[in-house]
């Protein structure tokens, strides 16, 4: 069934190359694992860090802006519950712009994230508006478009961004 296909790997790439983005930090995450992790590690045109710990992510993420370079942390839902203080000091108030592309490992997908069964998916959007942190939701290939310009606005206002992932990820 198409219409419940999640977005394309390979456009997610595409897009992060159109916002300027070579460098991932990331940790394997089951939603986006085969169709982007595997394939973000193999492309030459990034440079791939692998974390132990996600909030490390949200600091070198951080330190690279400092060098004029773009980067995303890719991780699932889990890690950014991990990584919220980190991304409070970090992102929110020193003003940085951490980029996260997040995977909502659990959530159905006929449903938006805030009526998930799973709580762990259910609680993340209102948490991200609590904290004033910019978020889009890539459920679909059509969505995809809308990865650049939050990735554009994050740097250009200094302020952290979610990219959740609501399908999982196609190779």
């Amino acid at each position: 069934m198409a219409a419940l296909e999640g977005p394309r790997g390979a456009d997610i790439i595409d897009a992060l190359k159109t916002a300027g983005v070579f460098h991932v930090a990331a940790l394997p995450d089951i939603t986006t694992s085969a169709g982007l992790l595997w394939p973000l590690s193999k492309d030459t045109d990034f440079t791939f860090i692998r974390l132990s710990k996600e909030d490390e992510g949200v600091s070198i993420c951080a330190a690279l802006d400092y060098c004029e370079k773009r980067a995303v942390l890719l991780m699932q839902q889990t890690g950014l519950m991990d990584s919220l203080n980190n991304i409070r000091a970090v992102g929110c108030e020193y003003e940085q712009p951490v980029c996260m592309v997040v995977g909502l490992l659990g959530k159905e997908p006929d449903k938006v994230p805030t009526e998930s069964a799973s709580i762990g998916v259910r609680v993340i959007e209102p948490i991200l508006d609590t904290m004033g942190i910019d978020r889009i939701l890539i459920e679909g290939q059509q969505d995809v478009a809308l990865l650049p310009p939050a990735i554009d606005r994050a740097y250009e206002t200094s302020r952290p961004m979610v990219a959740l992932i609501g399908r999982s990820v196609q190779p």
